[in-house]
């Protein structure tokens, strides 16, 4: 059996190479030839991906987000429909943490080359691919370049405040959004397409937390332009509670597609990374479009639990 791991070395502080042979003992050891590629430049795993898939039976992705979200756009490319393991290399690691993964990569190893397979939705972003979020507007850099220590010690709502010094920083899209069953339009300052329980390092959010990662559904979020810090602040601390804020500023629901419309271009974060600028795309879920090696049921939950 034919294995090929792709390796990001410079996701998260680097640190993958000094678990490297540990990891490739585990994948032997289970009887799988190895052939090991590190990534040279942005984009490089989804080509080679695309390009050698069909010779090996499995393929493993080390990296962050960003880099699982290339190796997965590079198996749609292939058309390959053998198993993804993960190994979490990065700052983040939204999708792994969503999936209940360990983050000791010798852990994450032995699951990579197990049998506990499951079927996971993927996005797909115009022509581009994406594994569990698609966003504009407020938070959607600095989320995920901001340290996890500052934002647990900020707290959510002071984090999410802290950015913002007056509402004229806030940029705002005039935008149609359509989905199956919706119709709105307005001044939206953060759009979320996702498909996690984790986004942007903030678990339990609670348009994600009962995300079902193989419903075949976005969880969809939208927040509106405030007149005020004070609605901005109510809408935010509605945005990570379970209450619901009488200010009208959030929209949220579940759709198979969405399409968004603006006459003014956004700035669009896929995974993590730089999406492009649009002001029209539709953004589609398919249907269990990847598998992916995922833990046994009872150590998921442990593992999610322990992440919490």
């Amino acid at each position: 059996m034919k294995l090929l791991w792709v390796v990001n070395p410079l996701a998260g502080k680097a640190e993958i190479g000094q678990h490297a042979l540990a990891c490739i003992d585990c994948f032997v050891r289970e009887g799988w030839e190895v052939t090991v590629y590190t990534t040279q430049c942005a984009g490089d795993a989804r080509r080679i991906v695309r390009e050698r898939a069909a010779l090996f039976d499995r393929i493993v992705c080390s990296g962050g987000d960003g880099t699982l979200g290339e190796t997965v756009a590079g198996m749609m490319d292939s058309g390959a429909g053998i198993p993804l393991g993960y190994i979490p290399a990065g700052t983040t690691n939204d999708f792994a943490a969503s999936l209940g993964l360990p983050k000791y990569p010798e852990q994450a190893a032995r699951i990579a080359v197990g049998e506990q397979v499951s079927a996971l939705d993927i996005g797909r972003f115009g022509d581009r691919y994406f594994t569990y979020v698609a966003a504009f507007g407020l938070f959607t850099e600095v989320s995920y370049t901001t340290p996890q220590p500052v934002k647990n010690w900020l707290g959510r709502v002071a984090y999410l405040l802290e950015g913002i010094k007056s509402l004229s920083q806030i940029k705002e899209y005039s935008m149609h959004v359509e989905a199956p069953g919706v119709s709105a339009a307005g001044d939206f300052v953060l759009g979320m397409v996702s498909n996690s329980t984790s986004v942007g390092g903030f678990k339990g959010l609670p348009h994600v937390s009962q995300a079902q990662m193989d419903d075949g559904l976005f969880e969809v979020l939208l927040l509106r332009r405030a007149a005020n810090l004070l609605d901005l602040q109510n809408a935010l601390n509605d945005l990570i509670s379970d209450g619901r804020s009488d200010s009208g500023l959030l929209l949220r629901f579940k759709a198979p597609w969405v399409r968004f419309t603006s006459e003014t271009e956004a700035a669009w974060t896929l995974d993590g990374e730089f999406g492009g600028n649009t002001g029209n795309v539709r953004i589609e879920n398919l249907h269990r479009a990847v598998s992916f090696l995922v833990p046994q049921p009872e150590l998921q939950k442990i593992a999610v639990e322990n992440k919490k």
